[in-house]
């Protein structure tokens, strides 16, 4: 199979053939549909992200099962799948408390020194990235990495929920558990922060304020819900969400990953609000709180993609989009070939559009 190898950090991707084993007992073999281009690659792609390499990425997809293992009861050959990193276990303290994306997942993937899933034709292995390796003509995932949905849910759509969507869309209901009403600001606007803006409209938000520096980005946010728009870069961009809410926000959701991006987060809040911090900050960058503002009653929060439960929350999300709630076609920029991933995240650098989706031939 054709799949995307990162070789080296800060070096394009390369296209290779891969060897991909048979499913073990509790695994899943996937034909990929398709697959977004999320920042969180970059990261591992540029290397701020430490990852063993050579390693395939890519954790935002959609596709076919092909094969399944014997003790898989989840899905069956020929389901529709959208797959997620936050692979669970499912009687960890965590997911037995609700709490399935804080998982570690480790009883998900192979054993150390047991047949690898991805290997080069010389037999070499090849690492899987965050379970999934979704670059790639075919994944071999544990079960508990996919879900299925909907046969008629149109799968380059599909694919943007296995990350975007659900961690944008995850924050609001599941995280701040937003009621209608209440007001929320949106920090950064690439795939994340525009599902959080759309689902920031279906909780019924009260005033919807996106805060991006560029102007395009803005544009997508109000026709996905946005009432309000502010240059993220402005130096007054946290007075005027301020101004324009009377005191600011219940909650602020910052979805790039920037330090700056953060403390406009954390500025922007009303007494008593929330902000919720989703982007891959620099690993030795702090968001904090000031004195006063935990005399104010502020809370700083993290929601790992969006604190999911993947396998209820995905469904309700492609029902969402067939109902015409979920608008993932405006979050999708572009579709591109596979040969065509280094472009895609050049063009993601530069930063004008929202999400580029790899669609593979069928």
């Amino acid at each position: 199979m054709k799949a995307a190898v990162l070789v080296e950090p800060g070096k394009p991707l390369e296209i290779e053939q891969l060897q991909i084993s048979k499913p073990g007992p509790h695994e899943v073999l996937i034909r990929t549909a398709a697959c977004g281009l999320c920042h969180s690659d970059l990261h591992f792609i540029e290397g701020t992200y430490p990852h063993a390499l050579p390693a395939v990425p890519g954790h935002e997809a959609a596709g076919i099962v092909e094969a399944v293992g014997s003790e898989v009861r989840t899905v069956k050959p020929g389901d529709a799948v959208v797959t997620c990193l936050s692979a669970f276990c499912g009687h960890c303290e965590f997911c037995v408390t609700g709490r399935m994306a804080l998982c570690l997942g480790a009883e998900t993937r192979r054993p150390v020194g047991g047949e690898p899933r991805l290997t080069r034709p010389d037999g070499s292995p090849v690492n899987q990235m965050l379970n999934l390796s979704a670059f790639a003509e075919m994944m071999l995932v544990h079960e508990h990495a996919c879900t299925a949905i909907d046969p008629e849910m149109p799968l380059d759509r599909a694919s943007v929920i296995g990350c975007a969507v659900t961690t944008g869309a995850g924050t609001v209901f599941n995280a701040c558990k937003v009621t209608p009403g209440e007001t929320v600001a949106v920090v950064g606007c690439g795939g994340v922060g525009l599902a959080v803006v759309n689902a920031a409209k279906i909780a019924g938000a009260g005033r919807i304020i996106a805060a991006d520096p560029m102007p395009e980005k803005r544009d997508l946010a109000i026709k996905l819900g946005a009432t309000d728009v502010v240059d993220a870069m402005a130096p007054d961009a946290a007075e005027q969400i301020i101004e324009l809410t009377r005191g600011g926000v219940d909650y602020a959701i910052e979805a790039v990953g920037r330090p700056a991006s953060g403390e406009l987060a954390v500025k922007a809040l009303r007494r008593g609000g929330t902000a919720t911090i989703l982007g891959m900050m620099p690993l030795t960058h702090s968001v904090g709180l000031s004195a006063m503002d935990l005399l104010s009653g502020k809370k700083l929060q993290g929601a790992i993609m969006g604190m999911n439960r993947f396998p209820v929350d995905m469904p309700r999300l492609v029902d969402f989009y067939m109902r015409g709630l979920l608008d993932l076609d405006t979050i999708i920029a572009e579709r591109i070939p596979l040969e065509a991933i280094n472009d895609g995240f050049d063009k993601m650098k530069a930063g004008h559009s929202a999400r580029s989706v790899i669609v593979f031939d069928s």
